[in-house]
């Protein structure tokens, strides 16, 4: 079957977007490049069907040795969204366990997996993106977010006239030490959704870690400030609630639609509140 034949999925995008996207809040600029996020999933034929309820074009899309990602724009921004974890992929799947750690190009140590799937695309974004003045955005869901993560990083190495102006990631594993991931200065939201298990990899005892602004969603699909006392406790409630439905949410809460689902009820709280 080619891309023409292939059905075009119907998926929820419950927010609308026109304009420049700096002026978004950050939970309106969540729910945004978390539908970007999703829809870079499909293939370019049905990405166009969604481009326009969010403001965006399709400007490119890079795809080599299974290393893929979208580049769309408008009038006064750039997003680059790379393409998550797909359980059929074997280039993902591979780049997922291939977790021994390798010397970045500014300092500090990064996952190797990761790393080879940017090595693999960044030729291609960094032709892209180097001579163009728009704000410049980068997004990505589970191996997605942390490829947005890496190539943002390359973009101080490179001859960019705009730097990145954020980075929104959901359920993105660590990519690295934390020298590596302290060494640039950017803007980055990381979604974490109660018991998602991959933000949880690679372990902390590999010399792994987080960086950027947490944002947890909580057993309820509620965003919530928690410590980490009160994080642990949540997430066994999850796990629990999880059990009485039939499945196990450590994967169920992966899934990028859950993620749009939750911050799209924060968003329109936050709407009627206002009101």
């Amino acid at each position: 079957m080619s891309e023409a034949d292939t059905p075009i999925p119907d998926i929820d995008l419950p927010m609308t977007h026109s304009g420049p996207i700096a002026p978004l809040d950050r939970m309106e600029a969540s729910l945004l490049f978390a539908e970007i996020s999703r829809i870079s999933y499909l293939q370019p034929d049905a990405v166009r069907r969604y481009t326009p309820k969010l403001g965006l074009d399709l400007e490119h899309f890079a795809d080599r040795d299974g290393a893929q990602a979208y580049v769309f724009g408008n009038e006064t921004d750039i997003v680059v969204a790379c393409r998550g974890t797909e359980p059929n992929d074997w280039n993902d799947v591979k780049a997922d366990v291939n977790a021994f750690m390798v010397l970045a190009e500014t300092v500090g140590r990064v996952h190797r997996g990761f790393k080879q799937e940017v090595d693999d695309l960044w030729p291609a974004l960094e032709e892209i993106i180097a001579e163009d003045p728009r704000t410049l955005w980068f997004t990505g869901h589970s191996l997605g977010g942390a490829m947005a993560t890496i190539c943002a990083g390359r973009c101080f190495l490179a001859h960019i006239p705009a730097m990145p102006e954020g980075i929104y990631t959901y359920g993105a594993p660590r990519v690295g030490t934390k020298r590596y991931i302290n060494n640039v200065d950017v803007d980055l939201t990381r979604w974490v959704n109660n018991n998602d298990i991959v933000p949880r990899v690679p372990p902390t005892w590999l010399g792994y870690r987080h960086t950027g602004r947490k944002l947890y969603i909580n057993t309820y699909g509620n965003v919530r400030r928690m410590t980490k006392r009160q994080r642990a406790k949540d997430r066994w409630r999850g796990f629990f609630h999880g059990l009485k439905e039939g499945k196990v949410d450590h994967f169920s809460d992966h899934a990028i639609a859950r993620y749009i689902e939750h911050i799209g009820k924060a968003v329109a709280e936050k709407g009627r509140d206002r009101s």
